[in-house]
């Protein structure tokens, strides 16, 4: 295939980092949205004239209609898995339904009415009497914590509804996995239901205890030596905990109890040694586009209960580059300097989404401000530890996951976290629908208008000579030359994650 100058300069600059890219036709419409481990490998691969040789007939007709493609750097593979899956479902894509690539996230199921339940992979959530645990946005680490549940509660994974003698004749699970074998009554149903409810604890993350034991081990490997049982433990641990956090991904409903959140509120009290109840808590969350547009998040709870109404968005103008601290800082000092500048009540709670080092920036921000005793708590993720100290000379608390404080602190945590990346992706959006248009300076959407229809797109635009653009009415020699020589320029790769 002919490669234009555009996608040319475009392939020179991809990074070898997980992304989405975005495929454009002749009129800059977005006709595919795919994700990949490696943007530089993954979009290269569409442009080979093996691909168009060997591609089945509507990949070859995808192939054929780019005209151009952009693309966004992630952190992770599942970072990419999440952003692709939202970018498909809100621009809907020609290609990516004539392709079936609007795939669904993995789901756990488990029915406790089957006489001997398991608990097996799905993509859809059916209106049943089953239990679904999460959608996942990785598979694999899905996976990982479900065959870890398997052997360590003892359940069986073989496929017949009820299995009785005559299916354990060919089965070696029971050595294999550790399958605790009630097929022939080595355990009954009572005994068995109960090892699957300890599972289903554990996927819902209300186990912790078994992670935190094979991160022991994981160290004492690595301290004899054992440095490939190490890595393997590793990366056993990784998977367990990306699946656990995943478990509540996209969760809204966030709302207590009334009398739940009034013990947590209480609780809270007696653990952080507040002055009063933590009626008013207020969190901060930080998100970024690729290195680019940071942006952070206020949330508030009222006796546990999520307030909409004052919610707050910030964006960063004080920190370049990805800097939690620097912007915890900034936004946190802005926020209070507003409410004492306004003379507005301060919250009995300031909670900060992570560890001592957001949560020593916060608190010198108030300091700043002369609030050094307006209460503040970190909230790490990982281990759902509670920073009270801006150091380690104290050590963090771990609740009970079933604590009613915790339990307080994780939701309005999570809500700010849901509502900065809401956020995140608006800024998102904005930018992939920006047209290289969007990018000339002096160029208005009045000459915008005017190109697109004399020209009919932005890549017969790209390849018109300076004379032919000055015949534009409204674009004289001047503004057609520097237009003709901005759509030439390469354009510069997205910045890294």
């Amino acid at each position: 295939m002919m490669l234009n100058d555009t996608i040319r300069a475009r392939l020179h600059g991809l990074p070898d980092k997980p992304g989405v890219y975005f495929m454009r036709d002749a009129n800059g419409k977005i006709v595919y949205v795919g994700k990949a481990a490696s943007l530089r490998k993954r979009v290269t691969s569409y442009f080979r004239a093996s691909t168009l040789h060997r591609a089945a007939p509507k990949v070859r007709s995808l192939i054929n209609s780019i005209a151009d493609f952009d693309y966004i750097v992630v952190k992770s593979d599942a970072d990419a898995v999440i952003t692709e899956g939202r970018l498909i479902k809100e621009y809907r894509p020609h290609y990516n339904a004539l392709l079936k690539d609007d795939k669904r996230f993995l789901l756990l199921r488990v029915n406790l009415n089957d006489p001997l339940p398991r608990i097996r992979p799905c993509r859809i959530r059916k209106h049943d009497d089953a239990i679904y645990l999460g959608p996942y946005a990785r598979s694999d680490a899905a996976r990982t914590a479900l065959e870890f549940a398997e052997k360590t509660f003892g359940l069986r994974s073989c496929s017949p509804r009820q299995p009785d003698a005559d299916d354990y004749k060919h089965c070696h699970n029971d050595i294999i996995r550790f399958c605790s074998a009630p097929c022939i009554g080595r355990i009954d149903r009572p005994a068995y239901l109960e090892r699957v409810q300890q599972a289903i604890a554990f996927l819902r993350g209300e186990r912790r205890d078994l992670l935190e034991q094979l991160e022991a081990d994981m160290k004492k490997a690595a301290a004899a030596l054992q440095f490939e049982k190490a890595a393997a433990l590793r990366d056993t641990v990784d998977a367990l905990w990306s699946a656990i956090r995943e478990r509540s991904r996209g969760r809204r409903d966030l709302s207590l109890q009334t009398d739940e959140a009034r013990a947590g509120i209480e609780q809270l009290r007696d653990l952080l040694h507040l002055p009063g109840p933590a009626a008013v808590i207020e969190c901060f969350d930080n998100s970024n586009l690729s290195g680019s547009l940071p942006v952070s998040a206020m949330v508030c709870a009222v006796n546990g209960i999520p307030q909409p109404q004052r919610y707050r968005h910030f964006r960063v103008k004080t920190v370049a580059g990805i800097d939690d601290p620097a912007t915890m800082a900034e936004v946190v000092g802005r926020r209070y300097r507003r409410l004492l500048d306004e003379g507005k009540p301060l919250p009995d709670l300031v909670l900060i989404d992570g560890g001592p080092t957001q949560l020593k920036a916060a608190r010198e921000a108030l300091a700043a401000l002369d609030l050094p005793n307006l209460p503040t708590a970190g909230l790490a993720k990982r281990f759902e530890e509670i920073f009270t100290s801006t150091g380690y000379a104290e050590p963090p608390l771990r609740l009970p996951a079933d604590s009613p404080a915790l339990k307080v602190l994780q939701r309005i945590r999570d809500e700010a976290h849901r509502f900065s990346l809401h956020h995140h992706r608006r800024l998102r959006a904005k930018k992939i629908r920006e047209s290289v248009l969007d990018e000339l300076e002096g160029v208005g959407d009045k000459r915008k208008e005017l190109l697109i229809r004399h020209f009919g797109s932005v890549s017969r635009l790209a390849k018109a000579s300076v004379e032919a653009i000055a015949k534009v009415p409204g674009i004289g020699p001047a503004m057609a030359a520097a237009i003709h020589e901005q759509l030439r320029r390469p354009p510069p790769a997205t910045p890294p994650a």
